[in-house]
């Protein structure tokens, strides 16, 4: 399949700044599954941009712009085409060793509840089955909510609500796989949402199978990912693999809007 992506994040400012610095993990990975055709990153303002790759793997630009500035647009568009893997993953660039997944952050740490909830899901199922048991049993628990994710909610506090947006339902699979003693992270990229759903942002997880490797699990479908999903980060949560991280130079308040339009392409 040939996706067509457009993602545009547009800060406005009630004061003047001074200097922003940005890091940016907006640029999706070749792997075996996926493929690059296109892909840009521009800005609509006087910056600096500067292609790295950090401690994860993950592409990344740093974006320097000096002011005063009051407000910046960072615009992406590309193409990629992807294919069918049943959710494992090939090909992709690996730097650390998958018991490092097992680590927990702040917000992924999961409480008793969680904890209680994965084993009663999972049962005594084999590694895949057990993984996908968890998946399906996230998706049938929460209404998926199209309300801007909260960055600072915890899997555990995402728990105890009735809905559940795309990242905390994503960050709950995390939480729950790790109490399992499963190696899992957390993955933003692009998906084209089907059944009339408009796409946006999204994110999943992936667990590490022995024998097998990292398979993507996506309770917001309740499936694992699959061709109509663009990977570009991962990392231990989901602000560390946040399309736009950075800091700036400057009083007044920042008014975000994103908009990110996937489409498949004939």
């Amino acid at each position: 399949m040939r996706l067509s992506i457009e993602h545009r994040t547009s800060y406005r400012f009630t004061a003047p700044q001074a200097r922003i610095v940005q890091l940016l993990r907006m640029t999706p990975r070749n792997s075996h599954d996926q493929t690059v055709a296109e892909w840009h990153i521009s800005v609509d303002c006087d910056a600096r941009l500067r292609e790295h790759r950090d401690g994860f793997g993950n592409r990344t630009t740093m974006l320097y712009a000096e002011g005063p500035l009051d407000g910046i647009e960072i615009a992406v568009a590309g193409e990629v085409v992807t294919s069918t893997s049943r959710g494992v993953l090939h090909g992709t660039f690996e730097p650390l060793p998958p018991a490092l997944y097992l680590r927990a952050t702040p917000t992924t740490a999961a409480d008793a509840a969680i904890e209680d909830f994965a084993r009663a899901a999972v049962g005594g199922a084999a590694p895949i089955p057990a993984l996908h048991a968890l998946n399906r049993a996230l998706h049938e628990r929460f209404a998926v909510s199209s309300e801007r994710p909260d960055p600072g909610l915890t899997a555990a506090d995402a728990f105890a609500r009735a809905n559940a947006t795309p990242r905390d339902l994503a960050q709950l699979f995390v939480a729950a796989a790790r109490a399992l003693a499963v190696p899992a992270r957390y993955v933003t990229g692009y998906c084209d949402l089907q059944d009339g759903r408009r796409a946006t942002p999204h994110g999943w997880a992936e667990a590490w199978v022995d024998d097998l490797g990292w398979v993507g699990f996506d309770p917001t479908l309740g499936e694992s990912p699959e061709e109509h999903h663009v990977r570009v980060a991962v990392a231990l949560d989901a602000t560390g693999s946040s399309p736009v991280a950075g800091s700036r130079l400057g009083e007044g308040r920042e008014c975000l809007e994103v908009e990110v339009q996937v489409s498949a392409q004939e």
